[in-house]
């Protein structure tokens, strides 16, 4: 998920990306301090998910979503303030959380779980490419196409039908901008989430993903299996 911070406290925004950190399946894409940087932020972002204080100056965190609501695809909202009394008009608006300051983690993972179970389904896009390298040639790979991606110390390796070519930009970068269509399994392999199948479980306890158009089963680190299988049980 890309999500978005809005607060004008630097210490809140700062907290809330540590907690955010956590999570394997969430790309945090900005911070801003006002409202009329969050309406600016979510045109050039596209976030799933923002993180909303209610209280900052001009626009008010209620104003925000308000306009936000409007959008014909709106990222949810999930407010984040130290007032109780704006919850009744932010379940108005269709906020998909509301949590009082100073956040705790386990609220903040109950909304994101909430926020994942209702993501639209992800669509494949026709202009979704990778850029690689093919010996000295610059070669383009359609997401679509791509089985895994997997990191080593120097490089990143595209694996698709074809073969396997070599990616300039680090797996953070490749989450960033295709955050919907990617999932973590480990630090240093990611996947297109509608290339996963299920999971397998050894007899030493490693937990390995099965993938379609591959016999590959790459392992999932603990910190990662449980988005993992959260994102198993959503629908794609």
């Amino acid at each position: 998920m890309r999500v978005l911070i809005v607060d004008d406290e630097p210490l809140a925004r700062l907290r809330l990306r540590g907690l955010l950190a956590r999570r394997a399946d969430v790309v945090v894409v900005g911070e801003v301090a006002d409202g009329d940087a969050a309406l600016d932020a979510c045109a050039s972002l596209q976030p799933d998910v923002v993180l909303l204080d209610i209280e900052m100056p001009g626009l008010t965190g209620t104003a925000v979503a308000r306009r936000l609501a409007s959008l014909t695809t709106p990222p949810q909202v999930v407010f984040c303030t130290a007032y109780e009394q704006h919850a009744l008009s932010a379940f108005d608006l269709g906020a998909t959380d509301y949590l009082l300051k100073p956040v705790r983690i386990e609220r903040l993972e109950e909304a994101l779980d909430r926020a994942s179970a209702r993501r639209p389904a992800a669509r494949t896009e026709r202009g979704a490419w990778l850029r690689a390298r093919s010996g000295a040639d610059e070669v383009r790979v359609a997401l679509a196409e791509v089985i895994y991606l997997l990191a080593d110390e120097k490089y990143v390796a595209v694996h698709h039908g074809g073969g396997m070519w070599l990616i300039d930009e680090s797996l953070r970068q490749l989450e960033a901008a295709h955050g919907e269509r990617l999932v973590r399994l480990h630090r240093n392999c990611l996947v297109p989430r509608e290339r996963l199948l299920g999971l397998k479980t050894l007899a030493d306890g490693r937990v390995l993903a099965r993938l379609s158009g591959t016999d590959v089963t790459p392992e999932v680190s603990r910190r990662n299996l449980p988005a993992v299988r959260q994102l198993l049980r959503a629908p794609l």
